[in-house]
């Protein structure tokens, strides 16, 4: 077997931690310490988490939609797929490099989808994105780090604490939907969406197409309307 090439590092803000871009052939993969946290030829729980949404939401017009993490853009390119053509798709990336990747390193996985119109990128924090939002959004799909027990960044356990649960639903249009992306189960997370005025339907889901692969799990929390928990 090749070995695989280190391509390119990239400095996560906010952290002393880094990430590795790495390449073997016609595959790709982005690297933390000795921890994947994608690879080209592992999509299949992440298209599942832009498909799933598509289908809670439903046909409502002109869905807004955001994205938690561009990653290798498995993510956004479901979603083009899944959401109908008068969609707007926000992808907020933490790390500048990422972006720089998916238009050099890693265009040949990205193809044309971040030409679309439907599709802006920001170089941003997702969460300072929904916390300065207030019934923005119809849906927010999360693929950031590994999930609520993520292994990058300390600050993306803002997300997935009650202060983000909180925000996320403020953000969220009525009956909207907060979609999150984990390479785990993690029953405290659940119980916190609860709390925090969602209704909770836990997804199993393979990390290859076809049913092959891990296991991962993809929250899909409708906002509920009323009173909030405390968190």
């Amino acid at each position: 077997m090749k070995p695989w090439i280190h391509l390119d590092t990239a400095d996560v803000p906010g952290g002393s931690t880094q990430l590795r871009l790495m390449q073997r052939d016609d595959e790709f993969s982005i690297m933390l310490g000795t921890n994947e946290l994608m690879n080209s030829r592992l999509s299949g729980s992440e298209h599942a988490l832009a498909e799933l949404a598509s289908k809670r939401i439903g046909t409502r017009g002109k869905p807004k939609i955001l994205i938690g993490g561009l990653g290798m853009g498995f993510t956004l390119r479901a979603a083009l797929s899944s959401f109908p053509a008068d969609a707007e798709i926000v992808v907020a990336e933490l790390v500048p490099q990422v972006i720089d990747w998916a238009h050099g390193l890693l265009a040949p996985v990205f193809g044309s989808c971040l030409a679309d119109p439907r599709v802006s990128v920001i170089n941003s924090d997702v969460g300072l994105l929904i916390s300065s939002a207030r019934l923005d959004y119809d849906a927010i799909l999360l693929d950031v780090d590994n999930g609520p027990d993520g292994v990058s960044r300390a600050q993306n356990d803002q997300l997935y604490g009650a202060p983000g649960l909180n925000a996320a639903w403020a953000a969220l249009r009525a009956d909207g939907l907060l979609a999150v992306w984990s390479s785990g189960p993690s029953p405290s997370f659940s119980r916190r969406l609860l709390t925090g005025n969602f209704s909770v339907e836990e997804a199993k889901v393979r990390a290859r197409t076809g049913g092959r692969g891990a296991r991962h799990v993809i929250w899909l929390a409708t906002k509920r309307e009323g009173p909030k928990g405390r968190g």
